[in-house]
């Protein structure tokens, strides 16, 4: 999820925090759970799914710190900060540079009204936690290009009943989608300059998650990931 970099003034930036809050604990019991979204950000602070979050305010400190948050009552982290500065030093260094924070945020009752894997806001990225048994049930039908996603770093859909839907994880996949989809999807985020729109950034951040992520990682040969073949049967 992309919440645009806030480079003016720190009560401004606070004051887009309160926003947050305030509109998304109205919110909340009002929605349905959902399938996450990994790819798919807001637009501006005032949309009602906007996610609250912790602001840090920049201190140009020359390196990213990592926070770790208790990740919450039947959830855990899938990756570790080892994990996560071993993957960021495998991009170029320039991207790191306006990086302050990675924070393996904690799970609330509202942010599961309002899910996602990830956040960038200001010069901090934001990865939130899975569920313990790594299985994501869901009461809306999720769509077309998250079910591709996943399926691409190893998840499962199914629909065990009519209107529920399940992504089933193994911990080597769910580490593998963190790492080399949310966190560099994020990370696209912060280093997008030259964009201004919704489209054009999430564009450009599931471009820059695809080259630097996924293609820099092995792509589909590395993961043994095969789409479904319609199999065609010719008449002798």
């Amino acid at each position: 999820m992309n919440v645009r970099r806030n480079t003016s003034a720190k009560a401004t930036a606070r004051q887009a925090k309160g926003r947050n809050t305030f509109v998304a604990g109205r919110a909340w019991q009002r929605r349905p759970k959902q399938a996450r979204r990994s790819s798919t950000g807001q637009r501006n602070a005032r949309l009602p799914f906007a996610p609250p979050e912790d602001w840090h305010d920049p201190t140009e400190a020359g390196d990213y710190r990592i926070v770790v948050q208790s990740p919450g009552t039947g959830y855990r982290h899938i990756v570790t900060p080892a994990e996560v500065r071993a993957r960021l030093a495998q991009v170029p260094a320039h991207f790191l540079r306006e990086l302050e924070v990675v924070q393996l945020s904690r799970m609330t009752r509202k942010k599961q009204s309002f899910p996602c894997y990830g956040m960038q806001w200001g010069n901090a990225l934001y990865l939130y936690p899975l569920e313990e048994s790594l299985v994501e049930s869901f009461d809306t039908p999720p769509r077309p290009n998250l079910v591709n996603e996943t399926r691409m770093y190893g998840g499962r859909w199914a629909e065990p009943s009519p209107g529920t839907w399940t992504l089933t994880w193994s911990e080597h996949a769910a580490r593998d989608f963190y790492l080399n989809n949310i966190l560099i999807h994020e990370l696209g985020h912060l280093i997008d300059d030259r964009n201004s729109g919704y489209i054009d950034r999430e564009r450009f951040a599931e471009w820059f998650a695809v080259q630097y992520g996924y293609r820099a990682t092995g792509g589909q040969a590395a993961r043994g990931y095969r789409r479904n073949v319609r199999r065609r049967h010719h008449a002798s």
